[in-house]
């Protein structure tokens, strides 16, 4: 986590042996040129899953038909966010979420316990903090613009992961995954977070950073 002109890098560091979804590729950085070996340059190999690390759900990764990472708005993800924080050590509830007013077009990023819990695990936490299917529905009703959330999906492991991701990507909301906001106080921040331009991307790897905005 560093910080340059107040902005704040939320994104994961992509490396070999980091935690995945459990039936998801597993991170492989390979040499494939090598100044140590007399090659000219140094050039790697990278092998890994769309939805690794710190990403953008394409809505096609639920939705039949729907856009892909490289479709998506820049606005989606580039402006005005909400962090929340939430207390719950499970999910994230509509009884917790509704006092904070929220409003269409907002994009909401919600800090929990994974942030400082299940994101320092050397292996993959299946019991995360994740959203409720009601509050999926409640953030789908209210139009929300963007969800983020901080571990690797918006869903529970074993749980409601597909109807909360029906909830929200099947109302086109966009959802961020994997964010590290354990060095973010709640309160309204600037975004920026740009999956790859991958054609059809069913995900996108991205780079998050916010600035406080005062």
């Amino acid at each position: 986590m560093k910080e340059s002109d107040n902005w704040i890098d939320i994104s994961l560091t992509i490396h070999p042996g980091m935690p995945y979804w459990p039936d998801n590729p597993p991170v492989s950085i390979e040499p494939s040129q090598c100044l140590a070996h007399g090659d000219v340059c140094n050039v790697s190999k990278l092998t890994i899953g769309t939805h690794t690390g710190t990403h953008v759900d394409g809505i096609n990764h639920f939705i039949k038909g729907g856009m892909g990472v490289d479709q998506m708005p820049l606005d989606a993800t580039i402006g005005k966010a909400r962090v929340i924080k939430i207390e719950d050590p499970k999910q994230i509830k509509v009884a917790e979420i509704e006092p904070h007013n929220i409003t269409a077009g907002e994009r909401i990023l919600f800090k929990t316990q994974n942030s400082d819990r299940a994101l320092k695990s050397d292996t993959f936490v299946e019991d995360f903090v994740h959203i409720s299917t009601e509050a999926a529905h409640y953030l789908a009703e209210k139009k929300v613009r963007t969800v983020g959330v901080d571990y690797l999906s918006v869903g529970g492991y074993q749980g409601n992961v597909v109807e909360v991701h029906h909830a929200l990507l099947g109302s086109g909301i966009w959802a961020i995954e994997g964010l590290n906001l354990s060095q973010v106080e709640p309160g309204e921040y600037e975004l920026i977070c740009l999956p790859i331009k991958l054609k059809d991307g069913d995900g996108g790897l991205a780079r998050a950073i916010l600035k406080p905005l005062h």
